[in-house]
């Protein structure tokens, strides 16, 4: 009971230095930089906890208008030919191997959709520890960067949903009419989230180039040297990251992320543009350290004041 006053003042002077109206500069010790790492991963993960105990009801519940979560996922493969799929009951359902597989897919999807709902709220904490080592105009960014990396994600997950069913139709259409399709519940989930997380991830490539060239770290000369070497790596990646071997997945990924990049680079290119504008305009933009700021030595007239020009005036009536 003692200590009570003391943990109270100490948990008070920690807020402080993390609050900018007391500590504006940012500046931490390195045991107060690991309190505040603790602090937004405990708050990162109970945010996604949130989300996931979400996501799990929403599994077998509808919003309203919205089906449920279950309906969603399953609709690309309920997508397929009725007679290229196996559906001994008349509906379209998935296998079960193991009395325990209903429930950690459930478990595994619900947690999926907190990560995308609680996106804003993680994204955020992840964000504000790494203010304190920005200056004050790089910090502004936080609100941008939380909002389009929030879009920019689910954007990439809805272009997923859009190209799985036909990804899966080329893929097991490969077997012809000697196979059909019997996909077992783990087996199709994991592929559908898997999908999801690299389209979501990989449209968040024009906010990382953004990002760095608003810092200064990443300017448009060196995207235009690079252009050509990142197309094609871009290209590369999308061929390696995509789960399946069906070329509409890869080529889509592609291009998409292709076309965002060619957005990021224009946006740089302006960017950039109006900073050397800016620099150019101030005589003192490119001077070194040890340079003194050109002075201007060249008299220029001074208009005397109201007494003085009175006082003159006075003095040439009397002469």
């Amino acid at each position: 009971m003692r200590d009570t006053p003391r943990r109270e003042g100490s948990r008070r002077e920690k807020r402080k230095i993390r609050n900018r109206r007391h500590n504006p500069d940012g500046t931490m010790s390195l045991k107060d930089h690991l309190y505040d790492l603790r602090n937004r991963l405990g708050l990162g993960l109970l945010f996604i906890v949130v989300g996931g105990i979400f996501g799990f009801i929403w599994w077998d519940v509808h919003l309203g208008p919205i089906p449920s979560l279950s309906k969603i996922l399953l609709q690309p493969y309920c997508a397929l030919p009725a007679d290229a799929r196996f559906s001994p009951n008349g509906q379209c359902q998935l296998f079960q191997r193991q009395p325990f597989e209903g429930f950690m897919v459930r478990f595994k999807v619900g947690i999926a959709a907190g990560m995308v709902v609680s996106a804003p709220l993680w994204l955020y904490q992840l964000w504000a520890f790494i203010t304190p080592g920005l200056y004050a105009k790089e910090r502004r960014f936080a609100f941008t960067f939380v909002i389009f990396a929030s879009i920019l994600f689910a954007a990439g997950a809805v272009l997923a949903f859009v190209v799985i069913p036909q990804g899966l139709d080329v893929l097991v259409g490969f077997g012809g009419t000697a196979f059909i399709t019997a996909l077992d519940a783990g087996s199709y989930i994991s592929f559908v989230l898997v999908m999801l997380l690299i389209f979501g991830v990989s449209f968040e490539l024009p906010l990382l180039i953004v990002m760095l060239n608003q810092v200064g770290m990443l300017p448009y000369a060196n995207l235009r040297r690079w252009r050509r070497g990142i197309v094609f790596g871009l290209f590369v990646f999308a061929a390696f990251a995509t789960p399946g071997t069906d070329p509409i997945s890869m080529v889509v990924l592609a291009a998409a992320m292709w076309l965002l990049f060619e957005l990021a680079v224009q946006i740089t290119r302006i960017h950039d543009r109006r900073a050397a504008k800016r620099e150019a305009a101030d005589l003192t933009a490119n001077l070194s350290d040890d340079e003194a700021t050109p002075m201007n030595y060249a008299p220029e007239p001074v208009e005397p004041s109201a007494p003085v020009a009175k006082l003159g005036k006075d003095f040439d009536d009397v002469t």
